[in-house]
Parts: C-alpha cells; sequence; structure tokens
C-alpha cells in the first residue's frame, strides 16, 4: 500500500454525498479522507489543525457557500480545490465561476446507476482528485503559482481507442476522395485546461483555422464552458454536434461523456460525435481525437496538447507526428499540471514546447494565417 496517500477532506451539506464521496475516495489505496464537514464554516475550523491535500467543495451549502469559501481560501491559504456538485451538469454560471476562482476541477456528484457507471463515476472521481494533488495553484488576487511539482504518470492498463476509431456501420469516409490543403487544429487539455483554453482561444483571431477541442469535464458542462469562450473570444466556439462541419473561424468543444473524433469527405473536414468505452480513463478521450486527426487529417493537422495529469493524448500525438502533423505542447513552467505533455515530450511526439502565452501565434504560423 502507498505510504504518500492523498489526503482529502470532503465539504458538502449532504451526509449521503459525504459518505458516499468517503466511501468511493477510501476505497482507492492511493487516497485518505481524512475529514468532512457539513459547510465551510465547520470545515474552515478543521483547516486550522489538519493539513489536506485536496478540497473537494459543493457549491450550494447553507451559512455560506462554496464560491465564497474558495475565494477566501485562494487568497488566504491556497489548496488544490475540485468542485463536486450536481451544478455541474447544468453548466451553471456559478461552476464557471469557481474554475475563474482557482479551483482546479470539476466533477460530478456521485449518483446511483448500474455498476459500470458507478465503476466510471469513482475512475473520474479519484482521478480528479489525484490530479488536483500536483496542481499549480495560484492565489485569487493573481500572484504567480507555487514552485512546480510534477505530476506522476499513470501507467494502468486502458482500454485502447481502435475500438472508438473504428468506423461505424455503414460507408466509411474516404480520406483520399479530395485533397485538401486547409489546416485544422486538434487540442488536448484535462487538470486545468479550462483557463488554459480560454487564455489561447481569446489570443486567436477571428479568422484562425478550424479547431476540435478535447477537455476532460463533466457531462452538460460542456455546453455552458462553449458559451462562456464564445463571449470572449473572436471565434466562433461553440459545443461540437454529429456532422459539424470544421471550418476557419470555428472552434468545436467535444461533449462531455461522449468521443469526438476528425473525419474527412472529400475536402471537407466535420466530427463524429460517438458513444464507446472509456479510453485512457475519459470519455471523452484526447487519444480518440488525435489518432481520429492523423488518419484523416495528417500533415494537414497542428496537435496542441495542454496541462493535465496522466497521459491521455501522448500516443495519438505520437501517430500525428508519424502522420507529418506539426504539434505543439504546453511547457512545465505554465502549465497547472505538467503530465500529458510531459508524456507526449517524452515519446517523442512534440515537435515544440513552449509557454502558454506564445502557443497561438505558433499556431497561426504552422496554420499559414
Amino acid at each position: 500500500m502507498r505510504k504518500d496517500k492523498t489526503k482529502v477532506m470532503v465539504i458538502d451539506d449532504s451526509a449521503v454525498v459525504r459518505e458516499t464521496m468517503k466511501s468511493l475516495l477510501n476505497a482507492d489505496d492511493g487516497i485518505e479522507v481524512i475529514a468532512t464537514a457539513s459547510d465551510p464554516i465547520i470545515a474552515a475550523k478543521k483547516l486550522q489543525t489538519m493539513a489536506p491535500d485536496v478540497i473537494t467543495l459543493d457549491v450550494e451549502m447553507p451559512r455560506m457557500d462554496g464560491i465564497t469559501f474558495l475565494q477566501k481560501l485562494m487568497s488566504q491559504h491556497p489548496l488544490p480545490v475540485v468542485i463536486c456538485s450536481s451544478q455541474a451538469e447544468s453548466g451553471s454560471a456559478n461552476a464557471l465561476r469557481a474554475l475563474e476562482y482557482g479551483a482546479v476541477e470539476i466533477i460530478e456528484k456521485p449518483k446511483l446507476g448500474t455498476k459500470a457507471f458507478l465503476e466510471e463515476s469513482r475512475i473520474r472521481i479519484c482521478d480528479a482528485v489525484k490530479a488536483a494533488r500536483y496542481a499549480r495553484l495560484r492565489k485569487s488576487d493573481g500572484a504567480k503559482p507555487d514552485s512546480v511539482r510534477r505530476a506522476p504518470i499513470d501507467h494502468q492498463p486502458r482500454l485502447n481507442a481502435d475500438a472508438i476509431l473504428a468506423a461505424p456501420s455503414g460507408q466509411r469516409s474516404s480520406p483520399g476522395v479530395l485533397k485538401t490543403t486547409d489546416k485544422v487544429v486538434v487540442v488536448g487539455a484535462s487538470t486545468g485546461g479550462t483557463e488554459a483554453l480560454r487564455a489561447l482561444l481569446a489570443a486567436l483571431p477571428g479568422d484562425a483555422p478550424g479547431m476540435v477541442i478535447v477537455q476532460h469535464m463533466p457531462e452538460r458542462f460542456t455546453t455552458a464552458f462553449a458559451e462562456r469562450l464564445n463571449e470572449l473570444c473572436e471565434m466562433t466556439v461553440k459545443e461540437a454536434a454529429n456532422n459539424d462541419s470544421v471550418v476557419r473561424g470555428t472552434a468545436l468543444i467535444a461533449p462531455g461523456n461522449l468521443h469526438t473524433l476528425l473525419k474527412r469527405s472529400g475536402a471537407r473536414y466535420f466530427v463524429e460525435i460517438r458513444n464507446g468505452p472509456l479510453v485512457c480513463r475519459h470519455r471523452p478521450s484526447v487519444d480518440v481525437l488525435f489518432r481520429s486527426a492523423a488518419r484523416y487529417g495528417g500533415p494537414n493537422v497542428v496537435g496542441v496538447i495542454l496541462t493535465g495529469m496522466g497521459d491521455d493524448g501522448a500516443r495519438g500525438m505520437l501517430e500525428l507526428k508519424e502522420a507529418g502533423a506539426y504539434n505543439i505542447a504546453q511547457n512545465e513552467e505554465s502549465c497547472v499540471v505538467y503530465g500529458m505533455p510531459a508524456e507526449a515530450v517524452r515519446r517523442g511526439a512534440v515537435d515544440t514546447s513552449i509557454p502558454l502565452d506564445t502557443i497561438a501565434t505558433s499556431i497561426l504560423r504552422a496554420g499559414g494565417v
């Protein structure tokens, strides 16, 4: 058994949720719940005598709401916070605000369902908590992040993406029917990626190359995330729908809990939205997007991998490079968690590793803008 367990405090006003979270997290031999609290006032008192590595925090609670507590915590004593709320399902403005105020991740509260459903929920919750432990934190007043803590790469067995990449029944689009030189950008991100994507897309002009993005986040939350980015960016940003065209000036966000693939019919690039098993412990998976882009886009693709825990996207990025794509990784100093980019670099899949604030320029240069 691991000696360096991730110590967690669970804050939620529901006793049922607290006990469910405690059970799910303690079932992972790398995690230990050291305290629970029914509201932030009780949590603050407990934080005077204990030091959790990660806090899971509900948004709607009595006496003090989670957003107010998060702001106070990040301004006074920053700790990695994972928002665990049913509000994530509806893509609420409060959940988005939590990310802007310094929360590392947002996950759905565990729900009753089939054995397979509960297992996937456990994987997502435990992975989010373990990733949060290694996040670079920032105070809400804009102070610089803490010193970097390198994230270990999860090498547990995973389902491979081949079954997801396989064409569905019926006619398969052929990538070689009509040649095209249009550039397509594919982007993968996880822990810390919501803020990284906001900075990246805000720096791109309205005529930037068409883009498809996988950000690990809960189902239905991606709708609000895309709408928020669309308000802030010159590009049109929307949640991807099946058969959406990938065109200049548009960025498509993969829907939560569904895989998104890049396909091509003649000179037209489009996305296919598909269900399927977790790949690299995620759905949507960056590997699924990248590997489809290697198959259907090849040298017309610019691949970008941003901050995140684990190695989702590394194998797909290597396939992109072998197919002639130009690949960009966010460098360690600007990552919240230097896991996914590190693994892509380790595999020799990256052409350049650069700070977040220079990636937009690199994309435009590679995309011929």
